[in-house]
Protein backbone atom coordinates (compact mmCIF):
# COMPACT_ATOMS: atom_id res chain seq x y z
CA UNK A 1 0.00 0.00 0.00
CA UNK A 2 1.07 3.67 -1.09
CA UNK A 3 2.06 5.60 2.18
CA UNK A 4 -0.55 8.65 2.41
CA UNK A 5 1.22 11.76 1.11
CA UNK A 6 0.34 15.41 2.76
CA UNK A 7 1.23 18.94 2.58
CA UNK A 8 0.72 20.67 4.99
CA UNK A 9 0.29 24.65 4.81
CA UNK A 10 1.59 26.59 7.52
CA UNK A 11 0.76 30.45 8.57
CA UNK A 12 4.32 31.96 8.64
CA UNK A 13 3.49 33.32 12.68
CA UNK A 14 3.11 29.68 13.77
CA UNK A 15 6.33 28.75 12.71
CA UNK A 16 7.85 28.32 15.79
CA UNK A 17 5.33 26.07 17.19
CA UNK A 18 7.23 22.96 18.62
CA UNK A 19 4.54 20.99 19.77
CA UNK A 20 3.70 21.37 16.05
CA UNK A 21 6.55 20.13 14.77
CA UNK A 22 6.87 17.13 16.86
CA UNK A 23 3.76 16.22 15.82
CA UNK A 24 4.86 16.37 12.24
CA UNK A 25 7.67 14.14 13.61
CA UNK A 26 5.35 11.74 14.53
CA UNK A 27 3.36 11.12 12.01
CA UNK A 28 6.19 10.46 9.26
CA UNK A 29 7.61 7.93 11.93
CA UNK A 30 4.01 6.64 11.79
CA UNK A 31 4.58 6.25 7.87
CA UNK A 32 3.09 9.40 6.43
CA UNK A 33 4.82 11.42 3.86
CA UNK A 34 4.78 14.74 5.49
CA UNK A 35 5.58 18.17 3.70
CA UNK A 36 5.36 21.49 4.99
CA UNK A 37 5.41 24.53 3.54
CA UNK A 38 5.09 28.26 5.31
CA UNK A 39 2.93 31.30 4.17
CA UNK A 40 4.97 34.45 4.02
CA UNK A 41 3.05 37.01 1.73
CA UNK A 42 -0.57 36.97 -0.08
CA UNK A 43 -0.62 34.06 -2.53
CA UNK A 44 1.55 31.96 -1.38
CA UNK A 45 -1.42 29.60 -0.07
CA UNK A 46 -2.44 29.74 -3.35
CA UNK A 47 0.92 28.25 -4.27
CA UNK A 48 0.87 25.86 -2.44
CA UNK A 49 -2.06 24.21 -3.04
CA UNK A 50 -1.65 24.03 -6.56
CA UNK A 51 1.79 22.87 -6.18
CA UNK A 52 0.19 19.49 -4.03
CA UNK A 53 -2.35 19.30 -6.62
CA UNK A 54 0.65 18.84 -9.25
CA UNK A 55 2.47 16.41 -7.11
CA UNK A 56 -0.60 14.32 -6.45
CA UNK A 57 -0.73 14.79 -2.52
CA UNK A 58 -3.93 13.24 -0.75
CA UNK A 59 -4.67 15.64 1.65
CA UNK A 60 -3.76 19.51 2.73
CA UNK A 61 -3.81 20.44 5.95
CA UNK A 62 -4.21 23.93 7.09
CA UNK A 63 -2.18 24.80 10.17
CA UNK A 64 -3.27 28.21 11.42
CA UNK A 65 -6.60 30.03 12.43
CA UNK A 66 -9.84 30.45 10.85
CA UNK A 67 -8.54 33.06 8.04
CA UNK A 68 -5.94 30.07 6.91
CA UNK A 69 -8.29 27.40 7.05
CA UNK A 70 -10.69 30.18 4.62
CA UNK A 71 -7.65 30.96 2.22
CA UNK A 72 -6.73 26.95 1.82
CA UNK A 73 -10.20 26.20 1.51
CA UNK A 74 -10.67 28.85 -1.01
CA UNK A 75 -8.15 27.92 -3.23
CA UNK A 76 -9.56 24.16 -3.35
CA UNK A 77 -13.10 25.67 -4.19
CA UNK A 78 -12.66 27.83 -7.30
CA UNK A 79 -10.49 24.38 -8.65
CA UNK A 80 -12.26 22.64 -11.39
CA UNK A 81 -13.83 19.41 -10.98
CA UNK A 82 -16.10 18.00 -8.39
CA UNK A 83 -14.69 17.57 -4.69
CA UNK A 84 -13.60 13.88 -4.57
CA UNK A 85 -10.74 14.64 -7.64
CA UNK A 86 -9.31 17.28 -5.41
CA UNK A 87 -6.85 16.68 -1.77
CA UNK A 88 -9.17 16.38 1.30
CA UNK A 89 -8.83 19.10 3.93
CA UNK A 90 -7.64 18.93 7.16
CA UNK A 91 -7.06 21.43 9.82
CA UNK A 92 -4.54 21.61 12.71
CA UNK A 93 -6.04 25.29 14.89
CA UNK A 94 -3.13 27.30 15.74
CA UNK A 95 -4.90 30.79 15.35
CA UNK A 96 -6.31 33.10 18.23
CA UNK A 97 -9.96 32.08 18.37
CA UNK A 98 -10.14 29.01 16.27
CA UNK A 99 -13.84 29.25 15.89
CA UNK A 100 -14.37 27.13 13.22
CA UNK A 101 -12.34 24.51 15.39
CA UNK A 102 -14.22 25.20 18.28
CA UNK A 103 -17.41 24.70 16.73
CA UNK A 104 -16.68 21.45 14.98
CA UNK A 105 -14.57 19.32 17.89
CA UNK A 106 -11.40 19.59 16.17
CA UNK A 107 -8.75 18.85 18.77
CA UNK A 108 -7.07 22.56 19.91
CA UNK A 109 -3.02 20.06 20.10
CA UNK A 110 -0.86 19.47 17.24
CA UNK A 111 -0.69 15.84 17.56
CA UNK A 112 -4.33 15.14 18.40
CA UNK A 113 -5.47 17.16 15.14
CA UNK A 114 -2.91 15.71 12.85
CA UNK A 115 -3.84 12.27 14.15
CA UNK A 116 -7.35 12.87 13.10
CA UNK A 117 -6.99 13.60 9.92
CA UNK A 118 -4.99 10.13 9.63
CA UNK A 119 -7.77 8.48 11.45
CA UNK A 120 -11.39 10.09 10.24
CA UNK A 121 -12.59 9.46 6.58
CA UNK A 122 -13.12 12.91 4.75
CA UNK A 123 -16.62 14.45 4.78
CA UNK A 124 -18.45 16.25 2.25
CA UNK A 125 -18.72 20.36 3.49
CA UNK A 126 -20.34 23.43 1.93
CA UNK A 127 -18.62 26.55 1.48
CA UNK A 128 -19.95 30.24 0.89
CA UNK A 129 -19.38 31.91 -2.41
CA UNK A 130 -19.94 35.98 -2.31
CA UNK A 131 -20.37 37.79 -5.18
CA UNK A 132 -19.29 41.10 -4.31
CA UNK A 133 -18.50 44.38 -6.47
CA UNK A 134 -14.77 43.64 -6.87
CA UNK A 135 -15.56 39.66 -7.89
CA UNK A 136 -15.78 36.37 -6.73
CA UNK A 137 -14.70 35.65 -3.19
CA UNK A 138 -15.33 32.05 -0.80
CA UNK A 139 -15.75 32.07 3.46
CA UNK A 140 -15.54 28.18 5.08
CA UNK A 141 -16.86 29.08 8.15
CA UNK A 142 -18.90 32.99 8.90
CA UNK A 143 -19.54 36.19 7.02
CA UNK A 144 -20.25 38.74 9.18
CA UNK A 145 -21.34 42.17 9.45
CA UNK A 146 -22.08 45.33 11.91
CA UNK A 147 -20.69 45.28 15.14
CA UNK A 148 -19.33 42.03 15.37
CA UNK A 149 -17.36 43.06 12.02
CA UNK A 150 -15.87 45.98 13.42
CA UNK A 151 -14.77 44.21 16.55
CA UNK A 152 -13.00 41.90 14.69
CA UNK A 153 -11.13 44.30 12.44
CA UNK A 154 -10.07 46.35 14.99
CA UNK A 155 -9.27 44.39 17.55
CA UNK A 156 -4.99 44.85 17.86
CA UNK A 157 -2.84 42.08 17.20
CA UNK A 158 -1.03 42.80 20.38
CA UNK A 159 -3.71 42.20 22.48
CA UNK A 160 -5.05 38.92 20.58
CA UNK A 161 -1.36 37.18 21.00
CA UNK A 162 -1.33 38.12 24.77
CA UNK A 163 -5.43 37.72 25.53
CA UNK A 164 -6.37 35.23 22.71
CA UNK A 165 -10.45 35.02 22.28
CA UNK A 166 -10.55 37.40 25.27
CA UNK A 167 -9.11 40.67 23.66
CA UNK A 168 -12.45 40.40 21.20
CA UNK A 169 -14.36 40.29 24.25
CA UNK A 170 -12.27 43.38 25.80
CA UNK A 171 -12.83 45.17 22.22
CA UNK A 172 -16.44 44.42 21.77
CA UNK A 173 -17.04 46.18 25.34
CA UNK A 174 -14.91 49.52 24.28
CA UNK A 175 -17.55 49.86 21.35
CA UNK A 176 -20.94 49.24 23.48
CA UNK A 177 -21.69 52.83 23.85
CA UNK A 178 -20.47 54.15 20.20
CA UNK A 179 -22.40 51.22 17.89
CA UNK A 180 -23.22 52.38 14.77
CA UNK A 181 -26.65 50.84 12.65
CA UNK A 182 -26.07 49.82 9.21
CA UNK A 183 -29.20 50.29 6.89
CA UNK A 184 -29.75 47.62 4.47
CA UNK A 185 -31.82 45.65 2.49
CA UNK A 186 -32.11 41.67 2.99
CA UNK A 187 -33.82 39.02 1.10
CA UNK A 188 -33.50 35.16 -0.26
CA UNK A 189 -36.12 32.69 -1.28
CA UNK A 190 -39.61 33.51 0.45
CA UNK A 191 -37.57 35.84 2.68
CA UNK A 192 -37.24 39.71 3.10
CA UNK A 193 -36.01 42.08 5.71
CA UNK A 194 -35.49 45.80 5.59
CA UNK A 195 -34.10 48.43 8.48
CA UNK A 196 -31.16 49.25 10.13
CA UNK A 197 -28.92 46.19 11.96
CA UNK A 198 -26.25 46.25 14.76
CA UNK A 199 -25.00 42.66 13.92
CA UNK A 200 -25.46 40.27 10.85
CA UNK A 201 -24.09 36.66 10.39
CA UNK A 202 -24.40 34.15 7.29
CA UNK A 203 -23.43 31.07 8.68
CA UNK A 204 -21.65 28.15 7.20
CA UNK A 205 -20.20 27.43 10.81
CA UNK A 206 -21.77 28.77 14.02
CA UNK A 207 -19.33 30.89 15.25
CA UNK A 208 -16.50 33.99 15.03
CA UNK A 209 -15.00 37.04 16.53
CA UNK A 210 -13.65 34.40 19.22
CA UNK A 211 -16.39 33.06 20.07
CA UNK A 212 -19.80 35.45 18.75
CA UNK A 213 -22.31 32.47 18.08
CA UNK A 214 -23.96 34.44 15.40
CA UNK A 215 -25.13 31.46 14.01
CA UNK A 216 -25.84 29.17 16.67
CA UNK A 217 -27.70 26.33 14.52
CA UNK A 218 -25.60 26.39 11.43
CA UNK A 219 -24.53 22.95 9.92
CA UNK A 220 -21.75 22.10 7.19
CA UNK A 221 -22.94 19.86 5.33
CA UNK A 222 -27.04 20.90 5.00
CA UNK A 223 -26.60 22.88 1.70
CA UNK A 224 -27.95 26.19 3.46
CA UNK A 225 -27.14 28.84 4.90
CA UNK A 226 -28.23 30.45 8.64
CA UNK A 227 -28.88 34.10 8.64
CA UNK A 228 -28.98 35.69 11.42
CA UNK A 229 -30.03 39.53 11.83
CA UNK A 230 -29.81 41.65 15.00
CA UNK A 231 -31.94 44.77 14.40
CA UNK A 232 -31.09 48.44 16.25
CA UNK A 233 -32.10 47.56 20.04
CA UNK A 234 -32.52 50.83 21.46
CA UNK A 235 -34.35 50.63 24.69
CA UNK A 236 -33.37 46.77 24.97
CA UNK A 237 -29.94 46.70 25.02
CA UNK A 238 -30.09 46.78 29.01
CA UNK A 239 -32.78 43.79 29.10
CA UNK A 240 -30.93 41.75 26.19
CA UNK A 241 -27.83 42.56 28.08
CA UNK A 242 -29.81 40.87 31.24
CA UNK A 243 -30.95 37.61 29.39
CA UNK A 244 -27.22 37.31 28.08
CA UNK A 245 -26.03 36.88 31.44
CA UNK A 246 -29.28 34.82 33.16
CA UNK A 247 -30.14 32.29 30.56
CA UNK A 248 -26.78 32.44 27.79
CA UNK A 249 -26.06 34.34 24.29
CA UNK A 250 -28.12 31.54 22.52
CA UNK A 251 -31.38 32.91 24.20
CA UNK A 252 -30.62 36.56 23.76
CA UNK A 253 -29.77 35.78 20.19
CA UNK A 254 -33.30 34.10 19.77
CA UNK A 255 -35.58 37.25 21.82
CA UNK A 256 -33.80 40.03 19.49
CA UNK A 257 -32.83 38.31 15.83
CA UNK A 258 -34.15 37.64 13.29
CA UNK A 259 -33.36 34.42 11.98
CA UNK A 260 -33.65 32.08 8.34
CA UNK A 261 -32.19 29.16 6.67
CA UNK A 262 -31.83 29.26 3.27
CA UNK A 263 -30.19 28.29 0.17
CA UNK A 264 -28.94 32.08 -1.04
CA UNK A 265 -29.50 35.82 0.10
CA UNK A 266 -28.69 39.36 -1.16
CA UNK A 267 -27.32 42.14 0.83
CA UNK A 268 -27.74 45.66 -0.49
CA UNK A 269 -26.88 49.35 1.32
CA UNK A 270 -27.30 52.33 -0.18
CA UNK A 271 -23.81 53.08 1.40
CA UNK A 272 -20.84 50.68 1.07
CA UNK A 273 -20.59 48.12 3.84
CA UNK A 274 -17.91 45.54 5.22
CA UNK A 275 -18.63 42.17 5.37
CA UNK A 276 -15.58 40.03 7.39
CA UNK A 277 -15.33 36.58 5.94
CA UNK A 278 -13.20 34.58 8.07
CA UNK A 279 -10.95 37.54 9.05
CA UNK A 280 -11.05 39.03 5.20
CA UNK A 281 -12.91 42.22 5.45
CA UNK A 282 -14.49 42.98 1.70
CA UNK A 283 -16.67 46.20 1.00
CA UNK A 284 -19.56 46.43 -0.90
CA UNK A 285 -22.94 48.29 -1.76
CA UNK A 286 -24.23 44.79 -2.94
CA UNK A 287 -23.15 41.15 -2.13
CA UNK A 288 -24.75 37.99 -3.15
CA UNK A 289 -23.86 34.87 -0.91
CA UNK A 290 -24.78 31.03 -1.77
CA UNK A 291 -24.39 28.27 -0.22
CA UNK A 292 -22.62 25.78 -2.59
CA UNK A 293 -23.31 22.06 -1.54
CA UNK A 294 -19.99 19.70 -0.27
CA UNK A 295 -17.51 21.62 -2.48
CA UNK A 296 -14.59 20.17 -0.40
CA UNK A 297 -14.22 16.88 1.23
CA UNK A 298 -12.72 17.45 5.29
CA UNK A 299 -11.58 15.34 8.41
CA UNK A 300 -13.77 16.08 10.89
CA UNK A 301 -14.12 14.21 14.24
CA UNK A 302 -17.59 11.39 13.67
CA UNK A 303 -19.36 13.04 16.29
CA UNK A 304 -18.58 16.73 14.91
CA UNK A 305 -21.47 18.84 16.10
CA UNK A 306 -21.65 21.02 12.83
CA UNK A 307 -22.50 17.65 10.66
CA UNK A 308 -26.29 17.26 9.74
CA UNK A 309 -25.24 13.19 9.03
CA UNK A 310 -22.46 12.13 11.34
Amino acid sequence: MTAPRWRLILNGKSAGDDDLREAVGALREAGITLDVRVTWEDGDAERYVAEAIRDGVDTVIAAGGDGTLSEVATTLAHRDGPADALPSLGLVPLGTANDFATAAGIPDEPLPALQLVRDAAPAPVDLLRIDAEDGPHWCANLASGGFGTEVTVETDEGLKKMLGGLAYLITGVAKLGRIEPVAARVRGPEFEWQGDFIALGIGNGRQAGGGQALCPDALIDDGLLDLTIVPELSGEVAATVGTLVKDGKHAALDRVATRARLPWVELEADQSLILNLDGEPVQSRRFRIECVPGRIRMHLPVACPLRLQP
